[in-house]
């Protein structure tokens, strides 16, 4: 899938929102116009490494498999100050971060949901209060090694991190359907 603008190509996602989603959200909230329904507008992944303070390389090696989860090429993050407690200096680079929308983002929703969280160790399901007020997801992820495309023996270390999920919703009780509808493991 190198290039999703090929001839017609819509993710699985994106047909099941159009077809299945918008209407079960109409029925459960009775928008008047089918513009109003919330969708999902994009997904910002970010990988802090810690442990580039000691080894400026570990950024760009974090930034090389976050390229590989996304599908796209990361920005690697850098510190805006310097802290010493942390031997963090200004302009040392710290992470890496992608924003996804579009097709890439309904790729990657896919895979997330249907098999990175299932690979999990003890996963118990996804916290229902983890939004933000607003309409907007973020969960965290201990191990990037649950993705299929990060091959376990090659990696170099194992790192955390943060899927925020941005959506048009105004309230959390709007976006939490939506993400139940797109089959988001909440626990009960």
């Amino acid at each position: 899938m190198a290039d999703a603008q090929m001839d017609g190509y819509s993710p699985r996602l994106r047909k099941h929102y159009d077809e299945v989603v918008r209407s079960k959200m109409i029925e459960e909230f009775g928008y008047k116009n089918p513009l109003e329904v919330p969708k999902i507008e994009k997904i910002v992944i970010n990988m802090g490494v810690g442990e580039s303070t000691g080894d400026s390389k570990k950024a760009s090696v974090a930034a090389a498999d976050l390229a590989l989860i996304a599908g796209q090429k990361p920005v690697i993050t850098k510190a805006r100050k310097a802290i010493a407690g942390f031997k963090v200096r200004e302009n040392m680079p710290i992470g890496a971060k992608v924003t996804l929308r579009r097709e890439r983002m309904y790729e990657f929703m896919d895979r997330l949901v249907t098999i990175a969280l299932p690979r999990v160790r003890d996963f118990r399901g996804l916290n229902p209060k983890s939004f933000d007020g607003r309409g907007n997801f973020a969960l965290g992820i201990k191990e990037h090694i649950v993705f299929p495309e990060i091959n376990y023996d090659k990696a170099e270390a194992v790192w955390g991190m943060d899927v925020i999920v941005c959506t048009t919703a105004k309230t959390d009780e709007e976006a939490r359907a939506l993400l139940k509808h797109f089959n988001f493991p909440f626990r009960q």
